[in-house]
């Protein structure tokens, strides 16, 4: 996140002296301007959605209970048990890590041989407004 002092008004000028955040997108990259890329809210929130769910539990150093690592999942044997299992698993995680700006209303998750592809459907707490982001993980392409 980054706080400008500027904000822009609706006829396009800034008013000097006001605080506006940014966010950075994920991953990290640089515009078409040679500048850090930023992100709307919306795809800010489903940035944060991708990390809690592609990070493995003890792979940041000073939060070593943060993400839920579902590419542990991905070369696990199909299963109703392991797929009720990976839903709540996800399902929990987000809410911990993200019940602040989300909530969390479904989980769907499909391990077809080594692809894992997961939607989550998620209302954001400051818009009101309903989304559905898709991840996959494995498999040819990812």
């Amino acid at each position: 996140m980054r706080a400008y002092r500027h904000t822009a008004r609706a006829d396009g000028g800034s008013i000097e002296g006001e605080w506006v955040m940014s966010q950075l997108d994920f991953p990290f990259h640089f515009d078409n301007r040679g500048r850090t890329a930023e992100a709307t809210a919306d795809d800010h929130i489903r940035d944060m959605i991708e990390e809690v769910l592609f990070t493995a539990p003890g792979e940041r150093v000073n939060r070593p209970t943060f993400g839920c690592g579902v590419l542990r999942l991905v070369f696990a044997p199909n299963s109703d048990e392991l797929a009720a299992a990976s839903q709540l698993l996800i399902q929990s995680s987000l809410q911990q890590w993200l019940g602040d700006l989300i909530v969390v209303e479904s989980v769907a998750v499909q391990n077809d041989d080594a692809t894992l592809q997961i939607s989550v459907t998620y209302l954001n707490r400051q818009t009101q407004v309903r989304q559905t982001a898709d991840f996959s993980a494995g498999g040819p392409g990812t």
